[in-house]
């Protein structure tokens, strides 16, 4: 049974840890607001470009040991983000399923093609050189989105088309991913039931 227009998709998702303490609440029908609290000022901005490109409402407040270094608040944040939106979905039935956006970004294009199949799997196709990006390292980028297949039970390709700047790539990825999202968790009144000829889209 498809989700009816008139009850948003929410969700709310908690998880403590000795490394992190994450909580994130997710609106799949917002409107783009974001109200955003990370330790790394980096990822709170990439945060709020996917409430606003993904026109998902987003809270998310994040703490965690980045006196050590951001990877275990980086991967937590990905996924706890993934769980609300996995949960935010339910069985799944009645959405698009599948979603896909290639964007620049000055001279960086990335594109992003993304399943909410149930399965987690990320194909990582944006080489990054070691380095920073102010406090955040550019490896954190892939280890983001690890987190958020891997919570949201979605397989997705990114994929750099052009671009050398490390802003404009990780930022344009995370942006990619947003459109994809979108595109993927709208409704679908073709086709009301679960997408899938299993019937099902468990994880």
């Amino acid at each position: 049974m498809s989700p009816s227009a008139d009850i948003h998709r929410s969700a709310e998702i908690h998880r403590q840890t000795r490394e992190t303490d994450v909580r994130v609440r997710v609106d799949l029908d917002g409107t783009g607001k974001a109200e955003v609290s990370t330790p790394l000022p980096f990822l709170s901005h990439m945060l709020d470009q996917i409430a606003r490109h993904g026109a998902l409402d987003l809270m998310i407040e994040a703490t965690g040991d980045v006196e050590v270094c951001g990877h275990h608040t980086t991967e937590d944040v990905g996924f706890v983000l993934g769980q609300a939106v996995s949960a935010a979905l339910g069985g799944r039935a009645g959405i698009r399923r599948y979603g896909w956006a290639t964007l620049p970004m000055d001279e960086a294009c990335v594109t992003a093609a993304l399943d909410l199949s149930g399965r987690a799997t990320l194909v990582w196709g944006v080489p990054l050189p070691k380095a920073k990006i102010g406090e955040f390292d550019t490896e954190l980028a892939q280890v983001f989105f690890d987190g958020f297949v891997r919570g949201a039970g979605a397989n997705l390709h990114l994929h750099r088309l052009a671009g050398d700047n490390l802003h404009h790539l990780v930022e344009i990825s995370f942006k990619a991913l947003a459109r994809a999202l979108r595109q993927a968790v709208e409704r679908d009144l073709r086709s009301p039931g679960v997408p899938s000829t299993k019937g099902s889209l468990d994880t």
